[in-house]
């Protein structure tokens, strides 16, 4: 009988209070936009590396290649710019993520080499853009040129998280399968 196949992916966690202001300022910006589909505070993360579906009997050996990231400096990040992604024709709401220190960057690149040497991931050709997807838009929806400044916000995120994707009619839910520590 085949292995069970699963939707995975790495994600940083992102601090509650993040969350809620990200949550907070897309409902007051775009209560007028009809056609978005907002996604819940609990599914908001900064997503480092999609691996797409795999075989369940994976998930251990992907697990211990992102617990190589225990003890990596947690980034110190800012909220940055809204924006529509793509440009063209967007199908999500998101809100880029300022890392000074570059921190995340080089965070998200030892991991896609991690795990792109197991064989459970290939790299994107185009460069790595931290953000986090606020909403989704829906077919026959207009997303409003303009968008209102975020409130300035810096955090330090701490945490990253290997998630199942659990794909529906109502979106995606997500589940956390194993949690690594950043060093603070």
């Amino acid at each position: 009988m085949p292995d069970e196949r699963v939707r995975l992916f790495v994600a940083l966690e992102l601090p509650e209070a993040v969350r809620r202001a990200l949550v907070g300022w897309r409902d007051r910006a775009l209560a007028h936009v009809p056609g978005l589909r907002p996604l819940g505070a609990d599914s908001l993360h900064v997503t480092l590396c999609f691996l797409g579906w795999r075989e369940a009997r994976e998930i251990e050996a992907i697990s211990e290649a992102c617990a190589e990231l225990s003890g990596r400096p947690a980034p110190r990040l800012a909220l940055g710019a809204a924006r529509w992604l793509p440009k063209r024709r967007p199908r999500v709401l998101a809100v880029e993520l300022v890392d000074p220190a570059r921190s995340l960057a080089s965070t998200q690149s030892a991991l896609s080499a991690r795990l792109a040497a197991g064989g459970w991931y290939r790299p994107e050709q185009r460069p790595y853009l931290a953000h986090v997807t606020l909403a989704r838009v829906g077919r026959g929806a207009r997303a409003p040129r303009e968008l209102p400044a975020l409130p300035a916000l810096e955090f330090e995120a701490s945490e990253v998280a290997l998630f199942r994707s659990r794909l529906s009619r109502d979106g995606a839910r997500y589940e956390q399968l194993h949690r690594v520590r950043l060093a603070c």
